[in-house]
């Protein structure tokens, strides 16, 4: 079997550490033997009862692990359209109607939710963005892609000069990092608003990073149509 000498010992050593085999004897014995038997035939190693209930622990870990994936692979939500982003934001927010919540959904490489935060939560009137704070999370969960998503308190379905300088300052951050915003979503009352849909989501830089915090403002609904109307 071939191996990569990195990934062996990362392995051996949670082996050891897990279970309580000494480390030298499972070096010696994956010099001319598979390590993944350890698990698989456990007693190989003569292992005290102690060491074998844990390897038996970890083994039921795994296999536990392993079906859960298989079932988590095919329930998971793509976001293929702005349709589908629409209504699961919808969902989330239609009821919001005492504050505003700013919501950011991280994606893998297939457009594949890893995991949606609240990343702020204020009045009905504003809420404060964290710039900071969404790369910490990109980051930490490795994402190729991102939606936004908040809602309007007021039920304006238009987007706020506010909204758009907000969307243009995420991606200032986030495309030099090859991390795509795929869309801003409103919600309002019972309905939902997407930037890509309308075809005015930024897809490149205007300046650079800025990662001062954000005041992100909900305007008053006459106002807003009075001062900004778009067109599909």
């Amino acid at each position: 079997m071939r191996q990569d000498p990195r990934h062996t010992e990362k392995f051996l050593k949670g082996l050891t550490t897990l279970t309580g085999l000494p480390y030298k004897k499972v070096r010696q014995y994956v010099k001319q033997n598979n390590p993944f038997n350890i698990l698989e035939h456990p007693r190989i190693m003569e292992p005290n009862e102690k060491q074998l209930e844990k390897i038996g622990l970890l083994n039921e870990f795994i296999a536990s692990y392993n079906v859960l994936k298989i079932y988590e692979s095919n329930e998971k939500i793509t976001f293929n359209s702005a349709t589908v982003a629409g209504q699961y934001f919808l969902a989330l927010l239609g009821g919001m109607k005492d504050k505003e919540r700013f919501m950011v959904a991280f994606l893998d490489n297939g457009n594949n939710i890893i995991e949606t935060k609240t990343m702020s939560e204020g009045s009905v009137g504003q809420t404060a963005v964290y710039p900071r704070e969404i790369l910490k999370y990109a980051l930490a969960c490795d994402c190729k892609s991102m939606i936004l998503a908040h809602n309007h308190p007021g039920g304006s379905n238009n987007f706020s000069p506010e909204d758009r300088a907000l969307t243009q300052r995420i991606v200032d951050i986030f495309h030099p990092l090859e991390i795509k915003v795929l869309d801003h979503i409103i919600v309002y009352g019972t309905s939902y608003s997407s930037m890509a849909e309308r075809g005015i989501i930024p897809y490149q830089c205007k300046s650079t990073a800025n990662y001062e915090v954000i005041a992100l403002s909900a305007m008053l609904v006459e106002e807003k149509r009075n001062r900004f109307q778009y067109t599909r």
